[in-house]
């Protein structure tokens, strides 16, 4: 909630405040009460509980209490109703909520930004709470929002994902990745350029509707631009020549499954033990955890080497694409860091 959404209740209890105020000046004035005296005659008079005063009253003090009841009367109801209404509507709760939210944000690091949550947003935050990815949603729909304030594990910001504010709130300056899925080009490229400035390390992955708007995002700094209705068209086209193997390769990429997964391996964490070490060397070592070795992805011109051959030498900046279950390909992963 913003602050500006406070500003009734701010409003009303600054009144009665004051209100207040003139009633205990007002008493200590007129009748010479003392401090505690004129503190209880304001609330008697402001609640019109009905007790009595603390002393008689002169003619001025009438004249002055009665004043007092008809400009606070109001006051203190309007204030009161204001308050429940915060209280009942769970105003109070959904802002400690958010401002609880903000807090975890503000802690995360190298977590996923995710730039509207239409459909392919959605789908986007399915497969990466799947893969257990830390992810801060970025939407400005109402209607949108209120369902995800039903989502406990999801982390949102209610906003514009254009405005460099909002992407610093979701603290982009930790994050590790971006994906930009709003549904016009120009807003896309226009996030792709904010936050390429703010986070030059930053993966940015973002969604492209027409021809021609891929190449613009990837000059703005999108390393990856994704078109849907392309990929859509395409698929149509290979299951007419391909089923098998379209259907094959979607059970693999885009299930959320537990029976298979194609993971990329960075070499990086382990360059004193793979440095010139070859392909075949490595699946005699792996050969027990069940894993298949696809591809590599070779560090010196970024070039992709599928099937590789079993004399091919692995360098630290390498990448190896390995086929298995979520447990083979764990049992790899310890098998690397145990060496």
């Amino acid at each position: 909630m913003k602050r500006e959404n406070l500003k009734p209740i701010y409003f009303s209890l600054a009144l009665l405040f004051l209100v207040i105020n003139i009633g205990v000046f007002g008493f200590m004035l007129i009748e010479h009460y003392n401090l505690t005296e004129a503190f209880f005659m304001t609330i008697i008079t402001l609640a019109t509980v009905g007790f009595n005063e603390v002393r008689p009253l002169s003619p001025h003090g009438m004249w002055f209490t009665s004043i007092l009841i008809i400009f606070s009367i109001g006051i203190f109801a309007v204030t009161v109703t204001t308050v429940t209404r915060y209280i009942v509507e769970g105003v109070f709760g959904n802002y400690y909520k958010l401002n609880k939210v903000k807090s975890k944000i503000e802690k995360l690091k190298g977590h996923v930004i995710v730039c509207g949550y239409g459909r392919n947003g959605k789908q986007a935050v399915n497969e990466l709470l799947t893969r257990n990815e830390p992810m801060v949603i970025i939407e400005k729909n109402e209607e949108i929002l209120e369902g995800l304030q039903n989502e406990s594990q999801l982390l949102f910001i209610k906003g514009d994902a254009t405005n460099d504010e909002i992407l610093h709130a979701a603290n982009i300056e930790n994050a590790k990745s971006l994906l930009t899925t709003l549904p016009v080009d120009a807003d896309n490229l226009y996030v792709v350029l904010s936050a390429r400035e703010i986070n030059s390390k930053l993966q940015i992955i973002s969604r492209a509707s027409h021809d021609g708007s891929d190449k613009k995002l990837r000059w703005a700094g999108a390393d990856n631009v994704i078109m849907p209705d392309k990929i859509g068209g395409q698929r149509m086209a290979k299951l007419v020549s391909q089923p098998d193997v379209v259907e094959f390769m979607e059970y693999v990429m885009m299930q959320s499954t537990n029976d298979v997964t194609i993971e990329e391996i960075s070499f990086e964490k382990y360059d004193r033990h793979f440095e010139g070490m070859t392909i075949e060397k490595l699946h005699r070592l792996c050969s027990h955890t069940g894993i298949n070795i696809l591809g590599l992805r070779l560090g010196l011109d970024q070039s992709f080497c599928i099937n590789p051959r079993p004399e091919t030498f692995l360098h630290s900046n390498d990448k190896l694409f390995v086929l298995g279950t979520l447990s083979q390909v764990s049992q790899f992963i310890k098998m690397l860091e145990d060496l």
